[in-house]
């Protein structure tokens, strides 16, 4: 499956390879499984993030992702954590 990781994230994850190598890997393992998994398995959001599918990593820490059905495709979009996270907008 096609997936894309947005410049935002990309950052974040190049801080994380430097700073937190334990944190930077299990993230990069959760984006592999779900792109090697079935997509439509994890939680969609509710209200102003309807579009948007989250997984939890770490406990407190929420990784955030839209799915393309039609395209087949993923993007993700963002990772922080559960209290920051879910008081973000995305389009």
């Amino acid at each position: 499956m096609k997936y894309e990781i947005k410049d935002d994230l990309r950052e974040i994850l190049a801080k994380l390879r430097r700073k937190d190598k334990v944190a930077h890997d299990r993230i990069n393992r959760k984006i592999e499984e779900i792109v090697n998994s079935d997509p439509e398995h994890y939680k969609n959001l509710r209200h102003d993030l309807k579009n948007v599918k989250s997984v939890h990593i770490m406990k407190s820490f929420v990784l955030v992702f839209s799915y393309d059905k039609a395209n087949e495709s993923i993007t993700f979009l963002d990772y922080d954590h559960h209290d920051v996270i879910y008081k973000k907008r995305f389009v």
